[in-house]
């Protein structure tokens, strides 16, 4: 029995081609579930940033309320409990103030799972959120 060459050419070429389609099937897998997770660090971010920046426009410089009836917000009670907030979840994040409104950004550093494989250790988000002190009743026409 005499075998072909052809036969000793194609040896081991469809162990490559296995090895291939597995490297390729673990990057999908990894933008699958990394992606995943990078979509909920984002809404995270978002979220924290969004209740940091609520409880920073609720301080409410009660002295200038009682004296004038107007509500404003109390700047450095605000910073200090919207970086508070941050604090407490947590998180680190930029605190500004501007009028009545509370600027608040987040930054969201999430390990991965199957990206770290090829070198991606983390994924990065960033959400931002503004709140305004508002008071009385508010709706269409006001």
């Amino acid at each position: 029995m005499r075998r072909d060459s052809r036969d000793s050419r194609d040896r081991g070429s469809l162990t490559l081609m296995l090895i291939v389609l597995m490297v390729a099937l673990l990057a999908l897998a990894g933008l699958v579930l990394d992606g995943g997770r990078k979509l909920d660090a984002t809404e995270k971010a978002y979220a924290i940033a969004q209740e940091a920046a609520r409880a920073g426009a609720g301080q409410v410089n009660t002295s200038a309320a009682y004296r004038s009836g107007t509500f404003k917000v109390d700047i450095p009670q605000a910073l200090a409990a919207a970086r508070a907030y941050l604090a407490s979840a947590g998180y680190r994040g930029s605190v500004s103030a501007s009028g009545n409104q509370i600027r608040v950004t987040v930054h969201v550093i999430e390990p991965t799972e199957v990206l770290s494989l090829i070198g991606i250790k983390t994924l990065k988000s960033k959400g931002s959120a503004v709140a305004s002190l508002v008071t009385g009743v508010t709706g269409p026409g006001s």
